[in-house]
């Protein structure tokens, strides 16, 4: 694990609400009674509460753009923090809407995922890890190691800050004590320092095994007795709905060896272009590595035609 003042970026999630529902989503659509919808007041307080953070600062549901204060919130962005500092996660819902109001926002680029590739496949996150190891100096070394931590990112919800965005949809779904007071400064913490959220977070959490992942097309949400029957009392809508697939299996240190050679949980999308669909070459550079791609390509023709200028003189 890392301290969260190393990530790269923290996202703010405005709402827990979207258009698809996914299987195995990592936010969990499907499974709330009521989404929340992060009011401006606290959108505020999320965005200071990170003076002097070095990384990025992301906006992310859900799908964010059908939060009813989605370009409010673009434009307290606007005053509050560069565009090169800030990036959205949408499906694209809303897009023609909202275009030229993302591409004045969020100059570190917009994370495009239409979720229309049939290959797209999802970790199962509510299969409890402490649910299926029980050789627990197993569990905690999977734990210590989870390529979510590494490679995501700490998050903001209305609940507080969380040193992991799953471990922040585990405590909403699961009506968890809360994150950390949106304090400036509360993203200093070291790995020591959050060890309470990963007690409580990462014991109900799959994101560190290695685990066939279901397509994200299919009905089901799977996942463990134990989770399953604290959501049915919480009234998770698809648990009532029958909508699960239960996950019963223990699984040895042998069990995971084996997996983990071909296991890429990260690798959701089969290549880069599958997630963006009937997009216009002028709104390619809005997305993340196209809009890199063209700052590096501006700058490799800057630096040539500098060259040739001087070696003319």
């Amino acid at each position: 694990m890392k301290a969260i003042h190393k990530a790269w970026l923290i996202q703010i999630e405005i709402t827990n609400c979207c258009v698809h529902e996914c299987a195995n989503c990592t936010r969990f659509v499907g499974q709330h009674k009521k989404p929340f919808f992060m009011d401006l007041a606290t959108v505020e307080k999320a965005i200071d509460s990170l003076e002097g953070f070095p990384g990025g600062i992301g906006i992310m549901g859900g799908e964010p753009t059908v939060h009813p204060k989605f370009r409010e919130i673009c434009e307290l962005l606007q005053k509050k923090v560069p565009p090169h500092r800030c990036g959205l996660w949408t499906s694209g819902h809303r897009w023609e809407e909202y275009k030229d109001l993302i591409n004045a926002t969020f100059k570190l680029g917009v994370y495009y995922n239409d979720h229309t590739e049939p290959t797209q496949r999802h970790q199962p996150v509510l299969v409890a890890i402490d649910e299926v190891i029980q050789d627990k100096k197993l569990m905690w070394d999977l734990i210590n190691k989870c390529w979510v931590q590494e490679q995501w990112s700490p998050s903001i919800t209305p609940k507080g800050g969380f040193f992991c965005e799953v471990a922040a949809a585990i405590d909403a779904v699961f009506n968890g004590p809360g994150g950390y007071p949106l304090e400036k400064g509360w993203w200093k913490k070291d790995v020591k320092d959050y060890q309470d959220q990963v007690k409580w977070c990462c014991v109900r959490c799959g994101g560190a095994l290695p685990l066939d992942r279901p397509l994200i097309s299919e009905p089901n949400d799977t996942i463990t007795p134990r989770n399953l029957e604290t959501l049915r009392a919480l009234g998770a809508p698809k648990v009532l709905a029958g909508r699960t697939t239960v996950f019963d299996k223990q699984l040895t240190k042998e069990d995971v060896m084996a997996k983990e050679p071909e296991w890429r949980p990260s690798q959701y999308l089969k290549n880069f272009f599958a997630r963006k669909k009937n997009l216009k070459l002028d709104e390619l550079k809005l997305i993340r590595g196209f809009h890199g791609c063209a700052r590096m390509y501006n700058k490799l023709t800057y630096h040539v035609a500098k060259a040739l200028k001087i070696e003319k003189r």
